[in-house]
This record gives C-alpha cells, sequence and structure tokens, in this order.
C-alpha cells in the first residue's frame, strides 16, 4: 500500500505504484486537465514518473511559479523542434528558462532575418495543436551519444561527454523531435499556452566562452495566458520609451564612446545630477558619523592575495605591470574598497571605546565585464560605489544594522522607492570557519527579524558573499521592476585576515567583526534606474536645470537675463533660451528638456512686475509673483519633495 499525502493533509491510498497524472485524476477530471506536473516530497518532476514509496505529494499547474516555468521551458523545445523543422541542419544547443520566458541557443550557417521570428512562431503554434505526447527517456550514455551523431548533433555530444560518470542520461522526444534534457516537462505540447512571443535574436559563444565558436540565441517571453503577455508587452513597450540610454542622450546627461567601452563620460547636466546625489549623500553621512576617505586607485597583488580577493575576482580585475617594475610584481586596479579600510583601521590602536568606526568612500573602481554584458549605466567597467565599512564589537551588531536600516530607509523614502530586504546565506564557495559563519548568519537574521518581522523578508540561499551573509536591497520602479541597489554585509574574515584588533574593556585584544554596506550601490547604475525610473523628469532637487526663463521675443531678453542671475542668487539653478525662437517652440524644448519650471516673460508680465509660470506637466499660473516663486522652488527643494507646487 501506498500512502499519498496531499497539501491539505489528507491521506490517498494506492495499491500499486501511482504517477502524479493518476493522482490528479483521482481528485478531479478538472485538475487533470490542469496539471503540468508534481512534486514528490518536494521534487519537482514529470507526471508519468512513478511514485512508488508513500510520498507527500503536490500537483502543479499553471497557477503556479513552477507551473509557468516548466511551461516556459518546454515552449524553448517546441522552438527547437519549429526552427529544425523550418531549417534543415540546424543544430541545437541549450535551452534554458530565464525571468519572464526562455531561449534557445542555435548553430546555423545563415543567420536568423527578424521575419524568421514570425515564421518560427506560426510553427510553434501549429506544434502546440498538435498536441504531441511528452516521452521522458533514460539511456545509456554510449546510446544517447551514437544517437545524437547520427543527427549531426555535435553539441548535444558534447554535452553528453562532459556529464559527471554517474549522470542519469535523460532525453524527451515530443512527435520525430528528441532532445537530451535533465526536466521536467509538459504531458504534451498542447498543454502550452499559447502566449508567447519571440523578441530577439543575439549572438552568444558556446557555454559563454569567446574563445568557442558565435551561435545564435532567439529570446522568447511565455505567460499563462494572453492578458499576462499583452500586460507584459505593455510594460516592454513603456519600459523602451523609458531607456536611460535615450533618454540620457536626449538630456545631454552622459555619453558612451568607442574609445573607452563601460567608461561613461558624464556631461555638464549629468555631472550635476551625480553630484547633486552625492551631496545628499554626503550631508547624510555626515550626520552619521561616518568618515569619508579616499585611497589608491591601484594596489600591489599582496593585498588583494591577503584579503581573498585574488582567488575568487582576479578574472574580473585589470592586472598592471610596468617595465621598471620586478617581473614577479602585479598591481591590480582596486574593484572594491574593502582592503583599504583594513589597513586605515590598523594604522593605529584601537579601543572598544572608538567603535564603532565608520569609514565610507565614493572612489572610482573598475571591473572587466565581457564586452557583450555591457549596458549603459547599468552594467560598466569604470564606476563608483558609495562604500562604507563599519568596524564594531559583536555587541554592537544589532544597533548598528538597526541604524542603517533606518538610514536606508531615509534614502529610499527620498526618492518614492519601494524596497524589500532579502537576506543571502552561506555560499559554497565561503572562507573561515563553520562556527564562525553560523554566528554571522544567525545575528543578521535576528536583526531582520526584528526589523522587518519573520515573513516580510526573501531567503536567498547560498547567494552571501566568499567571506559573510549580507541582506540586498531590492527597490521597485515605476514600472514595477525589481533592481537590486544596496547591500549590507556582515564580515568576520576580512578583519581576522588583515588581523584587525581592538582592545576591550579588560585590555585584551579581539577582532572586530565588520560591516560593508552601499545604499545607492553603483553610482552609475543609481543614475540609470532613477533616469528611467522618473523617465528624465527628475525630482526638483536632482534636477540639473530647475528653472528656463522663456522671453516672448527679443526685446525681453535682456530683462530674461537679469530674472536668471535673480533665480541663481537665490540659489535656484536657472538658465535662460539662448537662442530667439517663438514662445511656441521654447516652451516645447523646455518640455522635451522634462525641466520643471518654464517662466514665461512677455511685455504683460513687465508691466505688471510678475511672471508666468508652466511646470513640465503643462500646469500653468499667470500674474505670479518672483518672490512666491521662489519661495515655492526652494522649499520644494529644501524638502526634496516629489511634487512641484506647496
Amino acid at each position: 500500500m501506498i500512502k499519498i499525502k496531499l497539501p491539505d493533509n489528507s491521506i490517498m491510498e494506492f495499491d500499486a505504484p501511482v504517477s502524479g497524472m493518476d493522482i490528479a485524476q483521482k481528485i478531479s477530471e478538472r485538475l487533470a486537465l490542469a496539471a503540468f506536473a508534481v512534486t514528490v516530497d518536494g521534487k519537482l518532476t514529470d507526471l508519468t514518473t512513478p511514485i512508488t514509496t508513500d510520498a507527500a505529494v503536490t500537483i502543479i499547474t499553471s497557477k503556479t511559479t513552477e507551473g509557468v516555468d516548466i511551461m516556459r521551458h518546454t515552449l524553448s523545445h517546441i522552438m527547437a523542434q519549429a526552427v529544425q523543422e523550418l531549417f534543415p541542419g540546424t543544430q541545437v544547443t541549450i535551452g534554458p528558462v530565464i525571468e519572464n520566458g526562455f531561449y534557445y541557443d542555435f548553430a546555423k550557417k545563415e543567420p536568423f532575418a527578424l521575419d524568421d521570428l514570425a515564421k518560427i512562431e506560426k510553427r510553434m503554434a501549429e506544434i502546440i495543436d498538435r498536441n504531441l505526447p511528452i516521452e521522458r527517456m533514460e539511456w545509456p550514455r554510449e546510446k544517447a551519444i551514437e544517437f545524437f551523431k547520427n543527427k549531426g548533433e555535435s553539441y548535444k555530444v558534447q554535452i553528453i561527454e562532459d556529464l559527471p560518470a554517474d549522470a542519469v542520461i535523460s532525453l524527451y522526444r515530443q512527435g520525430d523531435y528528441t532532445d537530451l534534457c535533465r526536466g521536467p516537462h509538459l504531458p504534451s505540447t498542447g498543454k502550452a499556452a499559447k502566449a508567447f512571443k519571440l523578441m530577439k535574436v543575439a549572438g552568444a559563444y558556446w557555454r559563454g566562452d569567446s574563445k568557442n565558436e558565435m551561435l545564435q540565441r532567439i529570446y522568447g517571453v511565455a505567460f499563462a495566458d494572453e492578458k499576462q503577455l499583452k500586460a507584459h508587452l505593455t510594460l516592454l513597450e513603456e519600459a523602451e520609451k523609458r531607456d536611460h540610454r535615450k533618454i540620457g542622450k536626449a538630456l545631454d546627461l552622459f555619453h558612451f564612446d568607442p574609445t573607452a567601452p563601460g567608461c561613461p563620460y558624464f556631461l555638464p547636466k549629468g555631472l550635476k545630477l551625480y553630484n547633486l546625489l552625492l551631496e545628499f549623500w554626503r550631508q547624510e553621512h555626515d550626520k552619521a558619523d561616518y568618515l569619508e576617505f579616499t585611497g589608491p586607485l591601484m594596489n600591489s597583488r599582496v593585498l588583494w592575495e591577503t584579503s581573498g580577493h585574488w582567488d575568487h575576482y582576479k578574472d574580473d580585475m585589470y592586472l598592471l605591470t610596468a617595465n621598471e617594475m620586478p617581473e614577479n610584481e602585479v598591481y591590480a586596479l582596486k574593484p572594491m574598497s574593502c582592503p583599504q579600510t583594513m589597513i586605515l583601521f590598523n594604522m593605529k590602536t584601537r579601543s572598544y571605546a572608538d567603535l564603532p568606526i565608520r569609514f565610507s568612500d565614493v572612489d572610482m573602481i573598475h571591473r572587466n565585464e565581457a564586452s557583450g554584458a555591457l549596458n549603459g549605466l547599468f552594467r560598466v567597467r569604470e564606476f563608483h560605489q558609495d562604500d562604507a565599512h563599519i568596524f564594531i564589537t559583536e555587541e554592537q551588531i544589532e544597533e548598528e544594522f538597526s541604524r542603517l536600516f533606518a538610514l536606508a530607509d531615509k534614502f529610499y523614502k527620498v526618492f518614492g522607492l519601494k524596497y524589500q530586504m532579502k537576506f543571502s546565506t552561506r555560499p559554497d564557495d565561503f572562507v573561515g570557519d563553520i562556527e564562525t559563519w553560523n554566528k554571522a548568519e544567525a545575528a543578521l537574521r535576528r536583526v531582520l527579524d526584528n526589523h522587518c518581522g519573520k515573513d516580510n523578508y526573501q531567503i536567498k540561499d547560498k547567494d552571501g558573499a566568499f567571506y559573510g551573509p549580507k541582506v540586498d536591497i531590492s527597490m521597485t520602479d515605476a514600472l514595477g521592476r525589481e533592481w537590486q541597489t544596496g547591500t549590507f554585509q556582515l564580515d568576520f574574515q576580512l578583519p581576522d585576515r588583515f588581523g584587525c584588533k581592538y582592545v576591550d574593556k579588560d585590555g585584551n585584544l579581539k577582532m572586530p567583526p565588520v560591516i560593508h554596506r552601499a545604499l545607492y550601490g553603483s553610482l552609475e547604475r543609481f543614475i540609470g534606474i532613477l533616469t528611467e525610473h522618473f523617465a528624465g523628469a527628475f525630482p526638483v532637487w536632482l534636477s540639473p536645470v530647475q528653472v528656463r526663463v522663456l522671453p516672448v521675443s527679443d526685446k525681453h531678453r535682456e530683462a530674461g537675463a537679469a530674472l536668471v542671475e535673480k533665480l541663481k542668487a537665490a540659489g535656484i539653478r536657472a538658465e535662460m533660451e539662448r537662442q530667439s525662437n517663438t514662445i511656441g517652440y521654447q516652451i516645447r524644448a523646455a518640455h522635451e528638456q522634462k525641466i520643471p519650471y518654464a517662466v514665461i516673460l512677455g511685455d504683460k508680465e513687465l508691466e505688471s512686475n510678475t511672471i508666468s509660470v508652466r511646470d513640465r506637466q503643462n500646469n500653468q499660473k499667470n500674474g505670479m509673483s518672483l518672490d512666491d516663486f521662489i519661495a515655492n522652488v526652494k522649499e520644494i527643494d529644501s524638502s526634496k519633495s516629489l511634487n512641484l507646487w506647496k
């Protein structure tokens, strides 16, 4: 007798081995029709897999995340089948699920054309209509290799040959198409929703190695129903409009040049935005007793070997040598500031009374990102990180994290951003001993429980830094997209590697734990996020130009210039339209530049000693006194309000 425990804790009994489909059918025909897969004691598997022992079972449908991902993976195989039917001789390689969809990499001599995507979509729909049963098969290694060799699928052969000797070689067959895959899959192609769309073709190296051959990757998105697909495509259209690279160019904020890939030029207006963010950061950190420093741009490999970064990040670092240096002496541009703060701490004897010591910096750092990964300000090779390293006693951990969470709350609320904490635990490549790691994780989990509540933060298993557990801040922008920005990391390892000590109350030497933290993260990336979040219409306090004066005609230009000077004297960032254009043109130009306020100056305004103001939301206030306008702008600016008027 096999006992099956269902999610409601009820028990079903069977006299012989049973499948997930059998269980679903016994519950109801409706559930059987909706079933995609099954979990057996928490392990996801196909509906047809025999269950031979007592187990806890959950039927997976399209209503679950797991179900949608299984459908997306099956769709990647349906796409591969469609491609091989339409373009015989094309080899298939790998086709995983990704966020919101899937992709598959193909080896094909001729490039796919954009109109090929529509043909492939049509053939995919036909394969779904065929409702082909999907069968899992497990073969001996030699049989699988021979099968794919005969099909001319050399990439599949490589994959099999590289698998461990004891690996299960599983294949899935749907009609005339058979592919190597771990699964699970839908029970038939007809179960897949037609709520999918192929988005683009891109180049991708085999196994992600630039030394290997270039393949063609087709990306697709897929959802449980047409409504969700339509909503996603609408979101993508809006995201395209908000693309920070386009807005940055239109608003003269930043520039990328092929002579320095991944290294942005901040233009005057963009640098003003950057400096305003940094000024706010410095003000708040001064209040919170942080000590800002700046360190060398490069250090000897000795520093990075001591810290452990040489073993973990060497491939992502820019290494430097010079003719006058000894052959074995290598320097590296710093990819992070952590080791330099250890040097600062060790410069003098520290007492328990000195702690916490909060070192902060916004130095430039460099990381050797692959060319194909570069993406505007979101992924660069040269950037500034609002770093800080806080040396504390173990007794101060909870209090200091409470301060950090309060500071993070203040920062993100200023921008009107919602955020969530995510707790990352010990990774497989950790350094240090388990006991210390357990102590660090327990302390950080306790702080999170107290601050957020046990059910109000996510856990990311094995995603911590190699030296300690961490809390990442995931913010949500105006389009509902999530971005990982800030991070707090509790570290018992790095101070130990550098021999950091302080003198406790009893005169004993103790090692201080260190909190690594950033709020903006990369300033460059944060500016890219804000640009898209606000669609370039930055809050008044962040707008590079707050007011543009628009003279109605040339005879008003002298008065306009005088008005600009008055606004600047009041601490308002103002400018005047340089060229003689019609007032309608000037208003449109100011609106396109997302300038918060356009001040119109003509005969009527000069005669009444007033101004007319049109804001970027096309609200207009006539007959306004200059003093009242200045007072409004200054209050909105100083309060960092997201509004335009008091």
